[in-house]
């Protein structure tokens, strides 16, 4: 006779040969690895790992400088007194934009002057990653740096995984846009990671993704609330890119977007030159425990 421990042993062996299973809704990772990709991006357990890389390459992450030219403009006073609904003054606004390292078509173009902090989402998200870090601190209406944020902002391997786990783990994506407060984009942005590890090599449309993207998680699309104008899977396939490419990836310097000029014209993504350098993706491992 079976005894209940016994029962229980086998019980535990299928559960976790079910659990280490490769999904192909998970690009062949299983439902263990999915865990720490969605809520450990970065961990010891999960596939994706930020390589260290050489200080040039350091150079071409526009959000890292972004951060480390605001460090800058804060530590040369020692602090920076801000405005009356706490955002960052019209001058430094405009001497951090100046410096090129987020440009932003509405300016670049001429359509909009830039005056305040808010009109600039470069600038602004800098800021608010400053804050949220760790790596600055805001009192009195004051923002200035914390120690150990200055030692951080020395250290570019630190100060990159610090500004990606809090852009993917604390900073609201839905904050910088008019998509509502769903999770597309911000949960399984390490699969998106991996999306793009696999597949970015060649250059294809952001449609590409959106589906393998919405494959993998199709309880997504039911938490959008979407115009009668559209389908509920192309506004939130433009939700995705948005968040995901024209702003994740492009803050960090991961994607080259090449876009027809048109309402719907069709948008082309491959990688940029640091994705790899900067990511170092696994593969499925049959070991997990």
């Amino acid at each position: 006779m079976t005894s209940l421990d016994e029962l229980q042993g086998h019980i535990d062996q299928f559960m976790n040969e079910r659990n280490n299973r490769p999904v192909p809704e998970f690009e062949g990772y299983s439902p263990f690895e999915m865990q720490h990709i969605l809520y450990d991006t970065f961990g010891e357990k999960s596939p994706i790992k930020l390589r260290k890389m050489t200080g040039d390459n350091y150079k071409l992450i526009p959000i890292l400088n972004q951060i480390k030219y605001l460090g800058e403009i804060i530590s040369r006073t020692g602090e920076v007194k801000l405005t009356k609904l706490g955002f960052l003054p019209t001058k430094v606004v405009t001497e951090l934009y100046n410096q090129g390292f987020i440009k932003e078509y509405q300016f670049e173009s001429g359509i909009s002057k830039l005056y305040k902090e808010m009109d600039s989402t470069g600038v602004h998200v800098a800021r608010v990653l400053m804050e949220i870090s760790g790596l600055a601190k805001k009192r009195n209406n004051k923002i200035s740096l914390t120690k150990q944020g200055e030692k951080i902002l020395r250290d570019d391997y630190q100060l990159c995984q610090l500004i990606l786990k809090t852009y993917g783990e604390k900073f609201n994506w839905a904050h910088l846009d008019y998509y509502g407060e769903n999770n597309i984009g911000q949960l399984g942005f390490g699969f998106s990671l991996i999306l793009f590890h696999k597949y970015g090599h060649l250059k294809r449309t952001d449609k590409f993704y959106n589906e393998k993207y919405f494959n993998a998680f199709p309880m997504l699309l039911e938490s959008i609330s979407y115009p009668t104008y559209t389908t509920k899977e192309n506004y939130a396939g433009h939700c995705y890119t948005l968040r995901t490419f024209d702003r994740f990836l492009n803050f960090f310097g991961g994607v080259v977007i090449e876009q027809e000029r048109g309402m719907d014209a069709e948008k082309f993504i491959v990688k940029g030159d640091v994705f790899d350098r900067m990511f170092e993706i696994l593969p499925h491992s049959s070991n997990q425990v």
